[in-house]
């Protein structure tokens, strides 16, 4: 079993990022698993190599040990996704000798123009599939005047599975419709592509993440069967999933770095322990009884034979409140 933290550094880490990490730390370990660190910095132009640094430091003060990723080593050359470009890049071009993926040479406005008209009932920005049956004159001729996005050309379809704390979901794929962006044509890699990519080669079988990440788990999914499709592999396998509340404050708004969210360089800095960080955590989340603890403290390892299907874990959110 093989389980996994996958930061962006895009910012120094907040008490959302510790929580997810926490809960996958929690499961990995009560499983006798592997525990994998991993650096979602595909985004070039807002991740930071210096915040990388940061945030594995803050990740060692407050307690966790992992097994695989920066600083440690492991199976892998890497487990910076910046440096991971060439292995996206080869996965890419076998899709592309199966036709499994297409050019798209839509602009930005046309894009929007797509958004702004969303079909009934939907709330998700959704492709038309404009670009899907181009012929390869055209593709050639547009291609010497515009770099294209590729993105991935889906088969209508349901999928479903069953999320460790959310239960089952059902997801329909429409062809055209959710044809999505695997590469866009900056040459910028996509999550959805990065991260199925990165948790196949390293093994991962258990991803624990937040509750926002819950609709991209169908595409995803495709993803996963399109690969075990076109390499004929029993090797891939598709992880099980748990989908985690996300944390807000006491205003409703998600802690998150674009909202400036309490960062744990700030708590160090204001003399808090890393034992309260993970003691406020685990009482917000519901995890332990605030009375039960001496000043609000607890270490991770204490954690360790928390009982992780817990009512509190199935909601959307839960709120967290910082006392001095």
């Amino acid at each position: 079993m093989k389980g996994r933290f996958a930061p962006s550094p895009t910012g120094y880490i907040h008490l959302g990022n510790v929580w997810i990490a926490l809960l996958s730390y929690i499961s990995t370990r009560q499983q006798k698993g592997t525990y994998v660190v991993r650096m979602e910095d595909i985004d070039l132009q807002r991740s930071k190599r210096e915040l990388g640094d940061a945030l594995l430091d803050d990740l060692e003060w407050l307690g966790f040990e992992w097994d695989e990723g920066p600083r440690i080593s492991g199976p892998e050359s890497t487990y910076w996704q910046s440096e991971r470009q060439e292995y996206y890049a080869n996965i890419l071009e076998c899709l592309a000798l199966e036709k499994l993926i297409y050019p798209c040479f839509c602009n930005r406005a046309r894009l929007q123009s797509i958004a702004s008209a969303p079909h009934v009932g939907e709330v998700v920005h959704r492709y038309d599939g404009h670009c899907r049956h181009i012929d390869e004159e055209k593709v050639k001729t547009l291609s010497a005047e515009k770099d294209p996005s590729l993105r991935l050309s889906i088969d209508s379809c349901d999928i479903e599975f069953t999320d460790r704390w959310q239960g089952v979901q059902h997801i329909h794929l429409e062809g055209e419709l959710d044809d999505y962006v695997l590469r866009r044509g900056d040459g910028m890699y996509a999550y959805n592509l990065a991260v199925v990519l990165d948790d196949i080669v390293m093994g991962i079988t258990e991803v624990i993440r937040g509750d926002d990440l819950l609709e991209t788990t169908g595409q995803q999914i495709y993803l996963y069967k399109t690969l075990q499709t076109s390499f004929n592999s029993k090797n891939i396998q598709i992880p099980s999933y748990g989908h985690a509340p996300l944390l807000i404050d006491s205003e409703g708004h998600r802690l998150s770095k674009r909202q400036k969210s309490i960062t744990i360089r700030e708590l160090r800095d204001n003399q808090w322990s890393a034992n309260r960080i993970v003691g406020e955590l685990a009482i917000a989340g519901g995890l332990v009884k605030a009375n039960t603890l001496h000043n609000r403290e607890i270490s991770i390892s204490e954690l360790i034979e928390i009982d992780l299907n817990l009512p509190s874990l199935s909601q959307k959110t839960i709120e967290i409140q910082i006392k001095e």
